[in-house]
């Protein structure tokens, strides 16, 4: 396969087979290389033609509680008391900026994903 820019799903699907091929080829050799560039390529295509939407705030924070095996008690000082912790993970209180910071310093979390907006708890409206 030649290298060229992936422009068409067939350029894409053909990527991916000789991405397949290569697979485990050494680094520095020009198999390796060749998987270093048609990778970059990919993630390129990939990133245009199915772009990722950032998570919702409190759900990075559920989703990391749950890799490192902790629960909610693990956001106490980190978040504020157990009232406070109660109220941002229920979305009734929006995260400050220093909750923000101490998340990302604690559990890695990117402080990008955090200053998204939360969604809000749903409210029934009057009639």
């Amino acid at each position: 396969m030649e290298i060229k820019p992936i422009r068409s799903k067939a350029d894409y699907e053909e990527a991916l087979a000789e991405i397949e091929r290569v697979w485990g080829a050494r680094e520095g050799t020009l198999e390796g290389d060749r998987l270093d560039v048609l990778a970059t390529l990919v993630e390129a295509y990939e990133q245009k033609h199915f772009p990722l939407d950032a998570p919702d705030p409190i759900e990075a924070i559920r989703f990391r509680l749950e890799q490192q095996g902790l629960d909610h008690r693990a956001l106490v000082d980190v978040i504020g008391g157990r009232s406070r912790v109660y109220e941002v993970m229920k979305r009734q209180r929006a995260l400050s900026i220093g909750m923000i910071r101490r998340l990302h310093e604690r559990l890695g979390i990117p402080a990008e994903v955090l200053i998204r907006p939360v969604k809000g708890p749903r409210r029934r409206r009057a009639v």
